[in-house]
């Protein structure tokens, strides 16, 4: 990874919203429909780090391709410690380990905030990359700066 490390997030998807196939059977394996599969994860968790900590709150409008592929499409915002906020907005890949609950995450993520102290964020280029375990529901991504 490029740069420093400027977060972490430990969210878990905290509800699913499906449009006619089962997330449960795309994520356990079986091939999404030939029009590919969408679902929105919301998710919700804590973010540690260096430069940025406090908590996050999002939904990942993902796309699962008829080939298995996991298109990620995410928005949502960071709400610091002391209450500013930095939207962030993130695309990027799942591809899951074969025979496994787990997915590796690839991200290449936009942070924008208003607040002077946080205005840094508008100019640096952060690449992500993490895991989600749909069996739990638990995903880990580490963002650095670039």
């Amino acid at each position: 990874m490029p740069g420093p490390l400027i977060y972490e997030y430990r969210p878990q998807i905290t509800q699913v919203v499906e449009y006619g196939a089962s997330a449960d059977a795309v994520l356990s394996g079986q091939a999404p429909p030939a029009e590919g599969a969408r679902f929105d994860f919301y998710l919700e968790g804590p973010v540690s780090g260096p430069k940025l900590q406090g908590t996050f709150l999002g939904v990942d409008y993902i796309y699962f391709r008829a080939d298995g592929r996991g298109e990620l499409h995410i928005h949502g915002a960071i709400t610091t410690e002391d209450g500013k906020r930095v939207a962030l907005q993130a695309g990027g890949v799942a591809i899951s380990e074969e025979g496994s609950p787990v997915f590796q995450l690839r991200e290449h993520v936009s942070l924008m905030s208003n607040h002077p102290e946080l205005s840094w964020v508008n100019a640096i280029e952060v690449w992500a990359r993490g895991v989600v375990d749909v069996s739990t529901g638990q995903v880990h991504v580490r963002a650095y700066g670039a």
